[in-house]
Parts: structure tokens; sequence; C-alpha cells
């Protein structure tokens, strides 16, 4: 497997790992006998939860986009040292940047979000070369 696809499935176990935190952390502010609920009377979360709720859906936004990239430098065989560290550069600011938003690290969130968007770009980049 290509590292790009290889961090493409560590960035989707990433993923998972985010919507368990989120449940945790939703769970803990709501209850179970809500999560369990249809849910017919919504609630707002606040805090850790609901900073953990954010970043699992700009997560889920990010994977899309990186995924693409990924695939299309696997099918081009555009595959190279660069595209590598791209990969892992995403993989790497996706995992910094969960920690950054919970705990409101300013600018650190900010930093790695741009990080992981300059590495999808990279990929994108060496796809069409």
């Amino acid at each position: 497997m290509s590292p790009e696809l290889t961090a493409l499935a560590l960035a989707t176990l990433l993923q998972i790992a985010q919507i368990a935190l989120f449940a945790v952390l939703g769970n803990r502010e709501l209850g179970v006998k809500y999560a369990l609920s249809a849910r017919d009377q919504g609630r707002v979360l606040s805090g850790y939860a609901a900073r953990a709720q954010r970043a699992m859906n700009n997560h889920f936004e990010s994977l899309s986009l990186f995924a693409i990239a990924a695939i299309l430098c696997h099918l081009s065989q555009a595959s190279s040292h660069i595209t590598a560290l791209a990969g892992w550069a995403y993989l790497g600011s996706r995992i910094l940047y969960v920690p950054a938003y919970i705990f409101a690290l300013t600018p650190w969130r900010t930093i790695f979000w741009v990080i992981g968007l300059g590495a999808i770009c990279t990929l994108l980049g060496a796809a069409l070369l």
C-alpha cells in the first residue's frame, strides 16, 4: 500500500476515535438516557463535548478532501517522497488538531488546520502534474 493510502487508512481510524471521544463526552454531559432516546427534544452541548463535536465534524469535511487527494495521487502513480511526507503531515496535523480544538489552544488549532490543508493541496498538485 502506498504511504498516502496508509495515511488515509489511519486518518479514517482517527475519525472513528473522534466519534468515540465525542460519544463519551456527549453522554457524560447529556446522559446516556438522552443518548439512547429518539432525541425529539434537541439539546445543546457545551464545553469539551461541543468542541469535540466540532472537531469531529471538521475532520469529516477534511477527510473527504484528503481521501480524494490520496486516491488521485495513488491512481495517477504520482507517489513520491514529497507526497508521502504530505500524507504523514496531514495525519500528524489532524491528530494534533483534536486536542488543540478541544482545549482551545489558540493559534495552534488554526496552524494544524492549515498544515492539513497544505498537505491536501500538495497531493492534489502532484496528482495533476
